[in-house]
C-alpha cells in the first residue's frame, strides 16, 4: 500500500470517529493501534475495509429512510396541514439526504480516482452547468440558491474527465454554500479565468464567500479547509494535474488547459 493511501485511511478512520459518531465513547486503544501501523498494515487495512463497509451500509439505510419519509410526507399532505408539520418533514428529509451524501462522499474519497479523459472539454461549460443546477433544484439536502458566476473568456479547453471533474466542482461548491445560511447566499460567488502568471496554459477557479469560522468539522487534508467534500474535490482536481489552495474565505483551484 502506498504512503498516500495509508494516510488517507488514517484520515478516514479519524474523521468517522470524531465526526460521524460524536456520541460514541472513544476507544482507549485507538491511539495505540494507530501507533503500530508502521509495524504492519494488515490489521489497519482490515479496520479500514470494515469501516467503509459499515459506512456503505449506513448510507443505504439512510437512503431507505429518506424514501419512507418522502412517502410519509405525501400521505400526510392535506389542505389544513400546519406549517410546522410541513417544515418538520422537510427538515427530516433534508437531514437524511445530507447524511447519505456525506457517507457517499466519504466512501468515494477512500477509493482511487479513475479518470477517462477526453480532449477539448470546456471547463467554463462545466462550471456554468454546476451553478445552473444549483440554482434550479435542491441537491444533497441543500436548497436551491443563485450563486453569482463570473467567467472570463468564452472557451477554456482542457483534457478532462468531464463527469468526474463536474463531481469535483459540485462537491466544493456545495461545501462552500453549506457554510452560509440560504438568506446570505448572495455573498457567494464563483470566478473562472485564465492564469495570466502561469508559465503554461492554466485556469483558476475561485470560490468566494465561504464562512470558514462557521465550519466546526474540518476534514483533515492537505489543503487545510473544508469537509470531506472539498477534500474529494481537491483529490479529483489533483488527479487532473491541478491543485487546490485555501486563503481565508476563498478557495482556489488551478487546472491545466490545452488552448
Amino acid at each position: 500500500m502506498s504512503h498516500e493511501n495509508t494516510t488517507q485511511k488514517i484520515y478516514l478512520i479519524g474523521f468517522i470517529s470524531d465526526s460521524l459518531l460524536p456520541r460514541m465513547p472513544r476507544l482507549p486503544t485507538m491511539k495505540a493501534a494507530v501507533a503500530k501501523v508502521s509495524d504492519g498494515h494488515n490489521a489497519f487495512e482490515e479496520l479500514g475495509r470494515a469501516t467503509l463497509q459499515i459506512v456503505h451500509d449506513l448510507k443505504n439505510q439512510l437512503n431507505g429512510l429518506k424514501l419512507y419519509a418522502t412517502y410519509l410526507r405525501k400521505r400526510l399532505e392535506r389542505p389544513d396541514q400546519s406549517v410546522e408539520e410541513r417544515e418538520t418533514l422537510a427538515k427530516l428529509i433534508a437531514g437524511l439526504d445530507r447524511a447519505a451524501k456525506d457517507m457517499t462522499t466519504l466512501v468515494r474519497y477512500a477509493h482511487p480516482i479513475e479518470l477517462r479523459k477526453q480532449s477539448g472539454v470546456d471547463l467554463a461549460r462545466i462550471v456554468s452547468a454546476v451553478t445552473s443546477e444549483i440554482s434550479t433544484r435542491e441537491t444533497g439536502g441543500l436548497p436551491p440558491v443563485l450563486i453569482a458566476t463570473h467567467i472570463e473568456g468564452d472557451i477554456l479547453l482542457g483534457e478532462f474527465d468531464s463527469i468526474i471533474l463536474t463531481e469535483a466542482i459540485k462537491a466544493i461548491t456545495d461545501d462552500v454554500r453549506s457554510t452560509v445560511k440560504t438568506k446570505d447566499a448572495h455573498a457567494l460567488s464563483i470566478h473562472v479565468r485564465r492564469d495570466a502568471n502561469a508559465q503554461t496554459a492554466s485556469a483558476i477557479i475561485e470560490w468566494h464567500g465561504a464562512n470558514r469560522i462557521a465550519r466546526q468539522n474540518t476534514f483533515p487534508n492537505s489543503i487545510g479547509c473544508g469537509t470531506v467534500h472539498t477534500a474529494l474535490g481537491a483529490k479529483i482536481i489533483e488527479a487532473h494535474g491541478g491543485r487546490v489552495q485555501c486563503d481565508g474565505d476563498v478557495i482556489r483551484a488551478w487546472l491545466p488547459l490545452t488552448n
